[in-house]
């Protein structure tokens, strides 16, 4: 029953991803041709560029026509924020690290902590399932979070890519474990005992009263009212991307080419084969 179950939610899945992708599958990559110029031998390093390029702005499309769709502009999401989490989202599914529950969370914390800067997005269902106030560790800076660390104890909170893991009891609680994927940025999450869960001080009250969000000691908490839902919507396998405007970041997991790779092939699934006469 399990088995059945997942090919029907990956079946789901594409069915609902087609009309938005399919057009990229079936478009051919043409090349011009000037019928007066002599034939000479194609550079191996221009031809891998090209075909780079072009993946990079097919993906592009797909993650800006997914974006409009969904109004994530009106919500105050950056398109570049949005672009790059989705790429780690189709790099994470080609690499088996989530699950297949078609969840994303982004936190750009690029934003103010007085503004709803964290944002989950069902890709199935095209919806932006939650958007609100996420909070940043203590050290990480005051109103914006400007600093950041993998270090234990640093009390600030890490950037990159993430899974969600299991949930847990605790003493705000209940809580949700995350694994950091980007060696140097945030794998030591685990460690420091980074997790998701609700706080009093992440609320609009608290910003009324002091003037900013409360902080953290690195964790992303959200508000109390909502953590339970938020929790139960992202656990167990989904990916998590925090972004910052930090020059030194880079992941394996933006790689548009392995991104557009997946994209094509969760979609080929349910493109029909040509009918033989």
């Amino acid at each position: 029953m399990r088995l059945h179950s997942w090919r029907h939610t990956r079946r789901k899945l594409a069915r609902g991803l087609l009309p938005l992708f399919a057009p990229l599958v079936l478009t051919p990559l043409a090349t011009p041709v000037n019928k007066g110029a002599a034939m000479s031998k194609p550079d191996p390093s221009k031809i891998r560029d090209r075909i780079t390029n072009y993946k990079l702005m097919r993906f592009n499309q797909v993650s800006f026509n997914l974006y409009s769709y969904m109004n994530l502009q009106e919500t105050g999401l950056k398109f570049e924020v949005f672009d790059k989490a989705l790429t780690g989202y189709y790099n994470m599914k080609r690499n088996n690290k989530v699950a297949d529950k078609p969840i994303i969370t982004i936190i750009d914390f690029t934003k103010s902590s007085n503004e709803k800067r964290l944002w989950v997005v069902d890709v199935e269902k095209k919806e932006v399932l939650f958007n609100t106030y996420v909070s940043h560790g203590r050290n990480s800076g005051e109103e914006f979070a400007e600093h950041f660390s993998n270090e234990n104890e640093s009390f600030m909170s890490s950037i990159g890519f993430y899974v969600t893991d299991k949930t847990y009891y605790g003493k705000h609680g209940l809580s949700l474990k995350l694994e950091g994927l980007d060696e140097g940025f945030n794998t030591n999450a685990k460690d420091r005992c980074i997790v998701m869960h609700g706080a009093e001080y992440a609320t609009e009250q608290f910003i009324q009263q002091a003037g900013r969000l409360g902080r953290s000691l690195g964790c992303p908490a959200v508000p109390m009212e909502q953590h339970d839902e938020i929790i139960k919507a992202v656990m167990g396998g989904t990916a998590l991307y925090a972004h910052a405007a930090h020059d030194a970041y880079t992941s394996q997991y933006l790689d548009h080419m392995t991104a557009m790779a997946e994209l094509v092939h969760e979609t080929k699934k349910e493109i029909p084969a040509p009918v033989k006469s």
